[in-house]
C-alpha cells in the first residue's frame, strides 16, 4: 500500500500525515507519546495493521509536534496545542468528519477533541489510554512522580539508542532480533533522548477527568488485560466516566497494538464503526467440515411427544459432542436436528460420523452424515465458505445411517483402513460442474 507523506501547517509547525485507503468514512489515528511515518511501514506487523485498517475506512495518520516527520520543538507543548494539530490535519485532508483512534496519550487527545469539535467526530476509539498519567490520591494506578522518576527519565536518555522498554511495549516480540534492530531504529527515528524527556514531562501534566462527562460521541474502550505499560484499570476508568462507552477487555500483555494478537483490535474497531467483523487471509484455513441430520425428526417428534423427544434429542446431542471431542473435532453450532462440526483431519471425521451412526442407532433414531475437506472461513463462533456449503449439499443425498463423502475426502485418506462406495457425479444446488460422489462403507 503506497503512502504519500505530505505536510500542512499548524500554526507555526509543520505537521507531516498520510492518508491510505478509500473507505466509506474517514479513521483519523492520533498516535502515543512517539510515531514516525514511513519507519512504520518498515515493520511487516505494522503495515499489515495498517493496511487493514485502511480496507475498510480513508485512513488518516500524522506524526505529533515534536516527533516523527513533524517540526522538533524545544518547548513543552500543551494539549491545546496538540489537538489544533488534529484539526490542521482533518482540514488538510478534506474530512469534515471521523472516527478518532486515540491510542496510549493520543487518547487525552482525541478525547479533548471530541469533547470540543463533537460535531466533527462520528466516534471515538481509546486503545491502551489514560484520562491521567500521575500517580494522585483519587487516582492510584497512576506512575509517581518523585526523586526517582527523574532518575528514571535520565536513564531513558542513556538507553534511547537501542530497543529501549521492549519487554515492556512489546514484550511477545522481545526476542524476536529483527523486530528488536527495527524497534530500535524506530525510536530514534520519532524523537531524540532531550525531545523524548520532554515529551514524558508533558505527559505526567495530563489530566482530563473532567471532561470525560461531556464526551458524547459513541466510544469504544480497548484494553489488554496484562498490558505492562498502562494498567488496565485506567481503561476501566475511561469506560466508567464516559457517558454510554462500551469497554472491551483483550487478552495480552503487549502495549504496542499491532504485535500481539492485534487482529482481535482490528476485529473490534471495524465492528464497532461499521457493524461487520473483519475475516482476514489468516481466518482462511483447510479444514474437514461434517454435517449430521436425524431422519424423519419431525416424525418421531410427533410420535413420541414434546417432552419424551426432547429427551431423547438431549441425549443424543450429549453423545454428539463426546464423540466429536473424542476424534479431536470441534462443535461448531447445533442445527436443531443435527450438528455442524469441523476437524483438523478427515479421517477422523469420517471415523466420528460413522461412530454418531451407530450411536444413534443405540438410541432409536437414524442419522445421515456427509463429511466434506476444503478452505473455510472461521467467524466468531461459526465457519463459512464453500468447503461448509458443499458439505450441506452432500448430505442432502445420503440416506439414513449412511455416511456420504466428497471425492477430496477419500483421496485424503487413501491408505487408511476407510472403504469407500462410490455413488457416482451429482450436481450440488449453487455449486458449478458435477461432484464425484462416495458413501463409507459401515
Amino acid at each position: 500500500m503506497h503512502a504519500e507523506t505530505q505536510f500542512t501547517q499548524s500554526g507555526d509547525v509543520s505537521i507531516a500525515y498520510q492518508v491510505v485507503g478509500g473507505g466509506p468514512f474517514d479513521l483519523l489515528i492520533v498516535p502515543g507519546f512517539i510515531s514516525h511515518l514511513e519507519a512504520a511501514w518498515e515493520d511487516p506487523s505494522y503495515a499489515r495493521f495498517l493496511g487493514q485498517l485502511a480496507s475498510f475506512s480513508r485512513l488518516i495518520q500524522f506524526d505529533k509536534r515534536g516527533t516523527g516527520l513533524s517540526d522538533r520543538l524545544t518547548g513543552i507543548p500543551t494539549l491545546e496545542e496538540r489537538i489544533d494539530d488534529v484539526r490542521a490535519v482533518m482540514d488538510a485532508t478534506g474530512s469534515k468528519r471521523a472516527a478518532l483512534f486515540g491510542i496510549s496519550e493520543g487518547g487525552p487527545m482525541s478525547l479533548l477533541f471530541a469533547a470540543t469539535y463533537p460535531d466533527r467526530v462520528s466516534a471515538l476509539i481509546l486503545y491502551g489510554s489514560i484520562a491521567r498519567l500521575a500517580w494522585a490520591p483519587d487516582h492510584p494506578w497512576g506512575l509517581k512522580s518523585d526523586e526517582q522518576w527523574e532518575a528514571r527519565l535520565q536513564e531513558w536518555r542513556k538507553h534511547w539508542g537501542g530497543p529501549y522498554k521492549i519487554d515492556s511495549w512489546a514484550p511477545s516480540m522481545a526476542h524476536d532480533s529483527q523486530f528488536r534492530q527495527w524497534w530500535a531504529r524506530y525510536l530514534r527515528l520519532s524523537a531524540s533522548p532531550s525531545s523524548i524527556i520532554t515529551l514524558f514531562r508533558m505527559n505526567m501534566a495530563i489530566d482530563v477527568r473532567d471532561i470525560l462527562p461531556v464526551v458524547s460521541v459513541p466510544t469504544l474502550v480497548l484494553h489488554r488485560s496484562g498490558d505492562r505499560a498502562i494498567d488496565i484499570a485506567q481503561g476501566r476508568y475511561l469506560a466508567e466516566h464516559i457517558r454510554g462507552a462500551k469497554f472491551t477487555e483483550l487478552p495480552g500483555d503487549d502495549h504496542l497494538w499491532w504485535v500481539g494478537d492485534s487482529q482481535a483490535i482490528v476485529n473490534e474497531i471495524q465492528e464497532f464503526l461499521t457493524g461487520r467483523r473483519r475475516v482476514s487471509e489468516s481466518d482462511r484455513v483447510l479444514t474437514t467440515v461434517m454435517f449430521t441430520d436425524i431422519v424423519d425428526s419431525t416424525k418421531r417428534a410427533s410420535a413420541l411427544g414434546d417432552r419424551r423427544w426432547r429427551d431423547l434429542l438431549d441425549r443424543h446431542n450429549s453423545m454428539t459432542n463426546m464423540e466429536i471431542k473424542r476424534f479431536r473435532g470441534r462443535t461448531v453450532k447445533m442445527t436443531g436436528d443435527g450438528v455442524l462440526a469441523t476437524f483438523d483431519g478427515p479421517a477422523r471425521a469420517v471415523q466420528c460420523a460413522c461412530a454418531l451412526v451407530d450411536d444413534a442407532q443405540r438410541l432409536g433414531i437414524e442419522i445421515r452424515s456427509a463429511v466434506h475437506t476444503g478452505e473455510v472461513e472461521l467467524l466468531d463462533d461459526d465457519v463459512a465458505g464453500i468447503a461448509v456449503h458443499a458439505a450441506a449439499r452432500v448430505l442432502e443425498n445420503a440416506k439414513p445411517n449412511e455416511v456420504w463423502t466428497s471425492r477430496t475426502v477419500k483421496d485424503l485418506v487413501a491408505g487408511s483402513r476407510i472403504q469407500f462406495i462410490e455413488r457416482g457425479n451429482y450436481r450440488l444446488k449453487g455449486l458449478s460442474d458435477e461432484w464425484l460422489l462416495f458413501t463409507v462403507k459401515l
